[in-house]
């Protein structure tokens, strides 16, 4: 089994990113996705520790933006993948895995807007442009695609259906699903409404997504959203995590170096439970 986590770490601090590689650490996903990466000692401490650790690192975020990562311990080409047509390269980070059969995977942060023409055109304009981009993806690798990301965006079946989302926003999932790209979590949860992000009223949305190809949707076996990055206060987003059935060359990594005062920390938790139970 090959399995994807995709998680928004909200340009996490160095203190938040130190509990978030404690949480990451005990997760068992072969490739993560991050995104709301930052330049700030947060990322650069979580993309550190996993080279450390020997897996593979694609990080192609801009200093003065919000971006994306991917890191992986299945082995990836040695030829970098890039997306140059996407308008905000920084957004979007992409690997070819060493996999049987051969997978894509497209971490991707859709920006964020208010209600300003100039941050309202900028998100149409990345969004217009990651589709051309994902559409022009040689036929075998566009068909063994996985997608997945905070899109910042919801689908006009959403419920409820918040107000003030504007066409190409919808757009986005219908045009991924027009390119053949089926959403992981509703294939297998038809009829579902998960939330991953709530505001400030408690309203819920859906914004966080794993996509698949139409040759990967037969080996779909699991995806679920973990609100325990909420709930810990890791993030303000649920991670997505999937399966589905891949065989892939595992780098020599070895394990993540957890901070020592957390990993007292959960020793004391974990030995408190026991006692407790």
């Amino acid at each position: 089994m090959l399995s994807i986590l995709t998680v928004n770490i909200g340009a996490a601090s160095r203190h938040r990113a130190e509990r978030l590689l404690a949480w990451l650490a005990t997760r068992p996903e072969h490739v993560v996705l991050l995104t709301e990466t930052s330049a700030g000692s947060g990322t650069a401490y979580l993309l550190g520790e996993f080279a450390r650790a020997g897996w593979a690192v694609v990080d192609t975020s801009d200093d003065g933006d919000r971006g994306a990562a991917l890191v992986s311990r299945i082995a990836t080409a040695a030829q970098p993948m890039d997306l140059p047509e996407v308008s905000i390269p920084g957004r979007v980070a992409a690997a070819v895995l060493d996999t049987q059969p051969q997978v894509c995977v497209v971490a991707v942060y859709v920006p964020s807007r208010d209600r300003s023409q100039a941050k309202t055109e900028r998100k149409e304009t990345f969004i217009a442009s990651l589709l051309k981009a994902l559409a022009g993806l040689p036929g075998n690798l566009h068909r063994h695609l996985i997608l997945g990301g905070d899109y910042n965006v919801i689908a006009r079946t959403h419920r409820p259906l918040h107000p003030g989302f504007l066409p190409f926003e919808f757009g986005l999932l219908e045009a991924l699903a027009e390119q053949g790209l089926i959403d992981a979590h509703d294939h297998l949860w038809p009829g579902a409404q998960p939330y991953s992000w709530t505001g400030r009223t408690g309203d819920g949305y859906r914004y966080d997504y794993l996509h698949v190809g139409p040759a990967l949707v037969p080996r779909l076996h699991s995806c679920a959203y973990l609100h325990e990055t909420r709930e810990q206060g890791l993030t303000d987003h649920a991670a997505l995590t999937m399966t589905l059935q891949a065989d892939g060359t595992e780098l020599p990594t070895a394990a993540l170096a957890i901070p020592r005062q957390i990993a007292l920390f959960q020793a004391g938790a974990s030995a408190w439970r026991t006692s407790e139970s």
